[in-house]
């Protein structure tokens, strides 16, 4: 009863009678919901949509979506570390235009990371230009670097045409894009990686590749 007085008026209580659907003179139907249900569930997916799609790493590959999108166009395209270099501006029109709808500068912020030996242990692109330094020093615009993919990341897409992984519609639904790469190298431990999402963050530290091997056989 004591209970009861501290409601205000109108107040749905768990033990109330379940809330009607009420159609309307269109034929649509009106389902009220409780407004803490409606948030609790709205911030739950937006949170899974953030970790998921954009700001974690997947564990099996170390890499986020953008990353590996990165290192797909570019395998796709044919920009192995033995081929010749290639204007940066063209894989971050290959990733926008097919994969990654997110803006240029995202794009290409990811791909400048991933050419940088004071920001991966082991770069996963090979860079041509200048790609900024570690006192901050900003790269050059898209238009005057060049990459290609470095040597290690053939190991993260080895037998990736062999149905090693699953692979799903992109953005459109025009072409398929893998889920996550097949990665020979365990890029997680050896590159680690930081990212901050809706109620979780993630900051791995990497590690050196020799001494993850020894620890890998130590396992077995």
């Amino acid at each position: 009863m004591a209970d009861n007085m501290n409601n205000e008026p109108g107040d749905v209580q768990p033990n109330d009678e379940p809330l009607d659907i009420k159609p309307t003179d269109t034929g649509e139907r009106i389902v009220p919901i409780l407004i803490q249900d409606e948030m609790k569930n709205s911030y739950i997916d937006y949170a899974m949509s953030v970790i998921v799609g954009r700001a974690l790493p997947d564990a099996r590959d170390g890499l986020k979506p953008v990353h590996r999108r990165i290192l797909y166009a570019m395998k796709e395209a044919g920009m192995t570390y033995d081929k010749a270099y290639k204007k940066s501006a063209r894989v971050v029109g290959d990733v926008l235009g097919k994969y990654h709808p997110h803006g240029d500068t995202a794009v290409y912020d990811s791909l400048v990371r991933m050419v940088q030996e004071f920001s991966l242990r082991y770069p996963l692109i090979d860079g041509q230009g200048n790609f900024g330094s570690i006192d901050g020093d900003s790269a050059a615009a898209m238009r005057y670097t060049e990459s290609r993919m470095d040597r290690i990341s053939n190991e993260m897409l080895a037998d990736i045409d062999k149905e090693t992984v699953l692979y799903r519609p992109n953005y459109d639904g025009s072409l398929k894009e893998p889920t996550v790469l097949p990665a020979r190298l365990p890029n997680l431990l050896i590159n680690g990686s930081t990212g901050i999402a809706v109620g979780m963050a993630t900051n791995m530290a990497p590690h050196n590749l020799g001494e993850v091997i020894d620890a890998t056989l130590m396992l077995i």
